[in-house]
């Protein structure tokens, strides 16, 4: 006990407690709650540690964080072609994450990297499954192939895909004038569809009108003196009608005087 407290043995002693904190400080880490340790013991993974403080043994382990959050990043435009040959430049937003740190830092060098790298390539694939129709129409299952296409290429590097989707899709200037025509013929065939479906209700109401009238001869002169009476509400003008003499039954008749009663010129001869 005298030689350890002895005066020259007092500055060895300091310096062994100065390494020993500083070997205790730096053997003390921190992972945020987003984060996780990958601990390496002479080159070997032992497991993940995290969040919070954690201690590891100098010189015999190492630490490398990993991300855990979602990542989102845009990928570049790529120009590629479709199924029906149609050249197209396309890019699209990617968001995903570290689901398995391990994996994340052994099976790949740079895993963001290779994350991208593996959605461009994806992307090409896809458009070059679909043709452009499909990819202008039903855009959703397009992001949907395309997810399960990047999501099989990097589940072996411990990443999760949350979504991709197709962000701008741009279409040679030709192609868009022909995609411009066959709209609008489309909304022409519509139309001229629509016009064609009212003609034929039109001539079926029709067709049973007369049907009923052909059952009373005198309806149809009594439908005449009817349109007569609204021409001459609207137009300050003569009207000069022959009408049949079969048909001046006692109902022609009346009818025929209540135009003239109205006072707008209309006159009804008989025939």
């Amino acid at each position: 006990m005298s030689d350890l407290a002895s005066p020259s043995l007092i500055p060895l002693l300091i310096v062994l407690a100065i390494v020993a904190i500083a070997i205790l400080l730096g053997s003390i880490r921190m992972a945020q709650e987003y984060q996780r340790a990958v601990i390496f013991r002479f080159g070997r993974v032992v497991g993940t540690r995290g969040p919070g403080l954690f201690l590891k043994v100098p010189l015999a382990e190492r630490a490398v964080l990993v991300d855990l959050r979602t990542i989102t990043r845009e990928l570049e435009t790529q120009e590629t072609v479709t199924r029906d040959g149609v050249a197209v430049e396309v890019n699209a937003v990617l968001w995903y994450q570290a689901a398995d740190p391990v994996k994340a830092v052994v099976n790949v060098a740079d895993w963001k990297e290779a994350v991208k790298q593996a959605a461009e390539t994806a992307m090409r694939d896809t458009i070059g499954q679909n043709e452009l129709d499909h990819l202008l129409q039903d855009r959703l299952n397009a992001n949907l192939d395309l997810k399960r296409l990047l999501a099989a290429a990097v589940q072996k590097w411990g990443v999760e895909i949350s979504a991709v989707e197709l962000k701008d899709l741009d279409i040679p200037e030709t192609m868009q004038r022909a995609i411009a025509r066959e709209a609008e013929a489309i909304r022409e065939k519509r139309a001229r569809i629509i016009k064609a479906e009212g003609e034929m209700e039109a001539a079926s109401k029709l067709n049973e009108a007369a049907e009923i009238i052909s059952r009373n001869p005198a309806a149809l002169e009594l439908r005449r003196l009817q349109a007569l009476t609204e021409i001459g509400a609207e137009h300050n003008s003569v009207i000069i009608v022959a009408m049949p003499t079969e048909s001046s039954t006692p109902a022609a008749a009346a009818i025929a005087k209540a135009v003239a009663a109205t006072g707008n010129g209309t006159r009804v001869p008989n025939a």
